[in-house]
């Protein structure tokens, strides 16, 4: 399966705007890919106000998640792969999701259990 992350931001960026509240982002720096204002990154993260009246051109892909904000005045093109966004929140309340590093892989299936049976099909005549 892909992976739940890009679906899960999405879906908690719309609910908090539709509850008037501002979506924030927690942006884990690490990945080369990532493209913010170094300034403002501490202790390797930073936090980005992604409401619409603070960014332009925001685009939350399935990959990346993109937009044009300006910090200090000047203009920026910003740059976050998904899996680098930590947690997304209302900067309101902090009501929101924090992600872990096995939210949203949905690359192998959990283990199945030695006892468990499957369910099988079988043809009857």
């Amino acid at each position: 399966m892909s992976p739940s992350r890009p679906y899960l931001i999405r879906a908690l960026y719309d609910w908090i705007l539709d509850n008037g509240f501002t979506p924030y982002i927690l942006v884990d720096v690490a990945d080369e890919r990532v493209v913010v204002p170094t300034q403002y990154v501490e202790n390797g993260r930073i936090v980005l106000n992604v409401n619409p009246s603070a960014v332009q051109n925001l685009q939350l892909g399935n990959e990346l998640i993109e937009l044009d904000a300006r910090f200090s005045g000047k203009p920026m093109h910003v740059v976050v792969p998904v899996m680098s966004v930590m947690a997304i929140y209302a900067r309101e309340n902090g009501k929101g999701m924090v992600f872990t590093e096995e939210d949203g892989g949905g690359d192998e299936p959990p283990p199945e259990k030695e006892d468990a049976k499957r369910p099988t099909l079988r043809v009857v005549k």
